[in-house]
């Protein structure tokens, strides 16, 4: 029986992958900072998930993992989905920093403990991760989280060529997509292509099972990244990149001052 191990599964797409593999008799390791709607998984399939709370920005997030594998009695594929998306007009250095945490350093802490996991094992492993069309290119509306996703993608590739060099037996695979209907997003706008969860989480199931090495999700949005590609750096610049319809005005000064101390207030 394949076990999965699924970082970030308290809400969005990830807990939609883990309910859906536990519907189908496969035993999934849950773990997310927010520890009540793991329990509710527990509750509703005892036998098939195991969880445990895990906030990948924390040093002990490696740790956190190792338990979450014991708890499973091994794993097979490790899927990350934990990660952060805001729209920092202000460019407020700490909400930046914490995006970057999440997304950059979380992720490297998290993939690498998968990593060491299949390599010391010397088992064969897939690890799977959702990144984002917006890693193709630096986007000014979203700078920390289209950055983040660049270094989550060139980390995989990094992996993968460390894993040829060590003769490890590991699988990656990146899901990029595009905008998805999660709690990631804000409800109240209407963004851009925007997918929804039902939709999207068959094509995850298929990459995975196909060890797909790329799937952007979906073929509009494969066009649209494309398309980026092609645009030099030069001209990038010039671009205005539109998100959702319609875009939040860019802040004033005062607003942004404001705005930042709300912020800090919520984290202090």
């Amino acid at each position: 029986m394949k076990k999965v191990v699924i970082i970030g599964a308290s809400s969005g797409l990830g807990y939609a992958l883990a309910e859906a593999l536990a519907s189908r008799g496969v035993k999934v390791g849950i773990g997310a900072r927010r520890e009540e709607p793991l329990k509710k998984l527990k509750e509703k399939y005892p036998d098939m998930v195991e969880y445990i709370s895990v906030d990948i920005s924390l040093p002990d997030a490696p740790l956190r993992i190792h338990k979450l594998i014991g708890l499973l009695g091994g794993m097979d594929i490790y899927f990350h989905a934990a990660g952060v998306l805001d729209e920092n007009l202000f460019l407020d250095p700490d909400r930046e920093v914490r995006t970057v945490s999440i997304n950059a350093s979380g992720f490297a802490a998290s993939l690498s403990t998968a990593y060491r996991y299949f390599r010391n094992s010397r088992r064969k492993g897939h690890i799977v991760a959702i990144t984002s069309v917006a890693g193709t290119k630096g986007i000014g509306r979203l700078a920390a989280y289209s950055a983040s996703k660049s270094f989550c993608q060139e980390y995989m590739v990094a992996l993968e060529q460390l894993a040829h060099a060590e003769q490890a037996d590991i699988s990656f695979t990146d899901i990029r997509p595009g905008w998805v209907k999660t709690p990631l997003i804000d409800s109240d706008r209407h963004y851009i292509m925007a997918m929804s969860e039902e939709y999207v989480l068959p094509k995850i199931l298929k990459a995975i099972v196909r060890k797909k090495r790329v799937a952007v999700i979906d073929w509009r949005w494969a066009l649209l990244v494309n398309a980026w590609r092609l645009v030099p750096d030069s001209l990038w610049i010039r671009m205005k990149v539109a998100m959702s319809e319609p875009e939040t005005p860019l802040p004033t000064v005062k607003e942004q001052i404001e705005e930042a101390r709300k912020w800090r207030a919520r984290f202090v």
